[in-house]
């Protein structure tokens, strides 16, 4: 490939920008699934759980359908007491992270005089990758507000938060991945107008996310996935979430379902309820600056996700498929910098992320994929 060879010299004069030439563009898709497996117990010591859950048959049965669905990257929630059954047709394809535990007495010291305390550690966040795609970095979050210890669904019970992993894909493609897991709302408070303190901390944990995913932000795009718990028309996580990100103009986020499913219209906050509108979500974020990712398609598998007729599971797999495309295939520019002062010093060269780059190198070789070398 034809190469374009910068001297020290050429640095020494005023903006210097190399554009991206006219190749065909690189792209790769890849596709994803968040599903919550309804993991919990039938009972915890005496006490009914989940009675009409999964328990163990179902969740083999939910293991053999993610296997036959072969996404790449699967995001997991309540993954807790039938772990085995879930990860047992996935073992062949599929690595795991790490698993936090389930919702047992048996390993916990129950202080009864001060129940208020009790919290297992247990997140139930679990993420599953073919075998081919590398984690590189790893992060596990608690929430910083929870309510309900024992009413409003027990979120305070358990260690909610979210997960992030940085991943690298099978030919080489870097993407940030975020799993997570809100606290919820039981139908009963919300008729009763009874939980306004479920919102709140839905919402704190929406800022938390946002602030987290900011901090962090480079050139890599990222996908947050999971059961949220949220609905347009009852939080208002566009404008705490979404438009807040946008507001910066260091990136853009999309909602895969308002995009496919609802003609790319945001539900207004405190209108009617939509019955196609899930708790389960994904959603992406493009870097500015940055690579980017464009949504091939969404499917909410009500269809496949059944066994005689029933569901699986309390909830249907969310389904997106993304095309990557590289911000060199956006006709990006490859190299910033500043104007030589008047007193002839040394300009500051800059990569395409903005991060200062050492200019005094004997000469710099740019390739068409923005590779930096010395020679």
């Amino acid at each position: 490939m034809k190469k374009i060879r910068y001297t020290l010299a050429a640095f020494m004069l005023g903006c210097i920008s190399v554009f991206a030439g006219n190749e065909p563009q690189t792209k790769t898709t890849f596709s994803i699934v968040s599903l919550n497996v309804d993991g919990l117990p039938g009972r915890v010591a005496f006490l009914p759980v989940n009675t009409e859950g999964p328990m163990s048959i179902g969740s083999e049965r939910i293991s053999k359908y993610l296997a036959d669905r072969d996404c790449d990257i699967l995001c997991l929630q309540e993954n807790f007491n039938y772990r085995w059954e879930i990860w047992s047709h996935l073992f062949a394809k599929y690595k795991h992270d790490e698993w936090s535990g389930g919702i047992t007495f048996e390993d916990n010291e129950i202080d009864i005089a001060h129940l208020q305390n009790l919290k297992f550690k247990c997140d139930g966040l679990n993420m599953l990758c073919h075998n081919s795609v590398q984690s590189d970095r790893y992060e596990r979050v608690p929430w910083q507000q929870n309510f309900g210890k024992f009413s409003h669904d027990f979120d305070d019970i358990i260690t909610k938060g979210f997960r992030r992993h940085e991943l690298t894909l099978s030919d080489g493609i870097k993407i940030v991945v975020y799993n997570m897991h809100m606290d919820a709302s039981s139908e009963r408070d919300e008729q009763k107008g009874n939980d306004g303190k479920d919102r709140e901390a839905r919402i704190s944990q929406w800022k938390q996310l946002r602030d987290h995913i900011m901090e962090r932000l480079d050139d890599r795009p990222v996908i947050i996935a999971g059961d949220m718990n949220s609905y347009y028309h009852r939080d208002d996580f566009k404008k705490e979430f979404i438009d807040a990100i946008t507001a910066t103009g260091r990136a853009t986020v999309s909602d895969a379902w308002i995009e496919k499913c609802n003609n790319g219209v945001y539900p207004e906050m405190g209108s009617e309820p939509l019955a196609c509108e899930t708790l389960d979500k994904a959603l992406y974020i493009n870097p500015t600056d940055g690579n980017s990712l464009e949504l091939v398609n969404l499917t909410i598998d009500r269809c496949n996700y059944l066994h005689n007729g029933q569901p699986l599971g309390d909830h249907y797999p969310l389904i997106a498929t993304f095309r990557y495309i590289s911000y060199y295939d956006q006709g990006a520019t490859r190299i910033k910098q500043t104007a030589a002062d008047a007193n002839g010093a040394t300009p500051e060269a800059y990569d395409l992320q903005g991060r200062p780059v050492d200019a005094t190198y004997k000469g710099v070789a740019v390739t068409e994929q923005g590779k930096f070398f010395n020679k």
